[in-house]
This record gives structure tokens, sequence and C-alpha cells, in this order.
């Protein structure tokens, strides 16, 4: 194996695992995103429902329908 080989591979290795550090980075940031959308949505319809609905609502499941 000659020394251009060499190099060429190291680089190869070198930007290969640059751009896993990159996905793993964009994925995480997704991760953050989604966990605060959902966290957001949450909050939103524990407020809505709450303010909303009567207090005599959803206390009573209808099994015989």
């Amino acid at each position: 194996m000659d020394v251009s080989n060499i190099a060429s591979l190291a680089t190869s290795m070198a930007q290969q695992r640059n751009d896993m550090d990159v996905s793993v980075t964009v994925l995480k940031k997704a991760l953050d995103m989604q966990g605060s959308s959902a966290l957001a949505l949450i909050e939103s319809v524990a407020k809505t429902s709450s303010a909303a609905l009567p207090a005599h609502l959803g206390n009573h499941i209808n099994t015989k329908a």
C-alpha cells in the first residue's frame, strides 16, 4: 500500500466521521423540536379542555352503548 492510498483512506474516514457527527446533531435538534412541540400541544389541550367543559362532563363512561 503506498502513501497516497493511506492518505486517501484517512481523508475518507475523517469525512465519514464528520458526516456522522453532523447527522447526529441534526437528529438531536429535530428530537428537541418535536419534544417542545409535543409539550406545547399537551399544554394547550390541558388549558382549553379544563376551561371549556363543565365539571360534570367526563366523569362517567357509558358501557351499554
